[in-house]
């Protein structure tokens, strides 16, 4: 398979594709692969399927064993067989939500630079668990210092590295109940910001927007506890 169009082209919004699986479920696989497939705390993507019998409006896309994107119709319908000719459409306000989101998610742990124990994305909001003994006692100082971080117009860019460089390299990974994935021989690294100005670096597949400015303001709701240490940071977009 190609690298898939979701990780080298987060901001393509449809491309025309060769269906090159049908599962046994009623999932279609097409390359290349331009939705994202659940994972890592977001949403498998969802959109439109276009081809000679019709359009088939595709509810969200999963990960295969292998690897491979599988989009899953929202309703039983007549599928395109493997070599046929198709147009992938992202709904993509709700992609590009998660973009900004999950962008947003790396920002806030550098401004709480603590251990994530867990995260959840979805369109217009997302949150951080992080391991906190004792919750911030001035949450809009915190907000200011995130949307003055996304203020800066940083760009996000990626890099890769190989398994070894990554187990030599043990502070890169911020989570500790989610581990980046190893045994492909290569790891993917999202940077944001460059040079002096790096402020973030860490494993992650997930789609992430072009330059901190595209997210926008940010809101941070309030720090639950949930557990003994662990404390939940919320945020919503603003715009």
């Amino acid at each position: 398979m190609t690298d898939p169009l979701y990780r080298t082209d987060a901001h393509a919004r449809s491309t025309p594709a060769t269906i090159v699986a049908v599962t046994a479920e009623g999932g279609l696989v097409a390359e290349p692969a331009l939705f994202y497939p659940q994972g890592g705390g977001q949403p498998g993507d969802s959109g439109w399927l276009d081809w000679e019998g019709g359009t088939i409006p595709l509810a969200t896309t999963i990960k295969a064993e292998d690897g491979a994107s599988v989009m899953l119709p929202a309703e039983p319908t007549p599928l395109p067989p493997v070599g046929a000719p198709v147009t992938l459409r992202l709904d993509w306000d709700r992609r590009h939500s998660h973009m900004r989101v999950h962008t947003a998610l790396h920002l806030l742990s550098v401004v709480i630079p603590l251990p994530v124990t867990g995260g959840q994305i979805s369109a217009g909001k997302g949150r951080l668990d992080f391991d906190m003994p004792e919750a911030p006692q001035d949450i809009p100082a915190l907000e200011t210092a995130l949307n003055a971080l996304i203020s800066r117009d940083l760009p996000v860019t990626t890099d890769w590295i190989t398994d070894a460089e990554l187990e030599a390299n043990p502070g890169l990974v911020k989570t500790m109940s989610v581990k980046p994935p190893t045994g492909q021989g290569r790891v993917r690294l999202v940077r944001i910001g460059s040079a002096d100005a790096q402020v973030d670096l860490q494993p992650c597949g997930g789609t992430h927007v072009a330059r901190t400015a595209e997210i926008g303001r940010v809101a941070i709701g309030k720090i639950e506890k949930k557990g003994r240490q662990n404390r939940r940071v919320s945020l919503t977009l603003e715009d």
